[in-house]
């Protein structure tokens, strides 16, 4: 496994803990992130495997890539804000918790930008994946 891309969801804490969990259980199978954190990146391709690494940095499962789409933030479906295995009863809370990941000063930070924030334009890449 090691000879995969390193897979992190958010950054290494709780909530990143909270995400590998629903993974592993396998509640979570689509995630979202900022198409503007591509800039330097490829974009994750089907067919693609990742070697999902917890918050200690340990490879605990690895995933597939089964779809990606990219959208405006106002075009995220019900389907996707449930399948990210969260909790979300709805977009609108899928949205907010969203938001505030996307405008807090971690983000912000890895994106050079004290200020940024996202509106209905925003672009954001669904990544749909199975755990193998």
């Amino acid at each position: 496994m090691t000879d995969l891309p390193i897979v992190e969801f958010a950054y290494p804490g709780p909530l990143r803990d909270k995400l590998v969990a629903a993974v592993l259980s396998g509640a979570k199978t689509t995630t979202a992130s900022l198409l503007v954190q591509y800039i330097d990146e490829e974009l994750p391709r089907v067919g693609e495997r990742g070697a999902v690494v917890n918050s200690a940095g340990v490879v605990v499962g690895v995933i597939e890539t089964t779809g990606v789409d990219i959208v405006a933030l106002r075009d995220i479906s019900l389907q996707h804000a449930l399948d990210e295995g969260e909790g979300y009863a709805d977009v609108a809370q899928w949205r907010a918790g969203h938001e505030r990941f996307w405008q807090s000063t971690e983000v912000r930070a890895e994106l050079g930008d004290p200020h940024f924030t996202v509106d209905d334009d925003t672009q954001v890449v669904l990544e749909r994946f199975t755990l193998v």
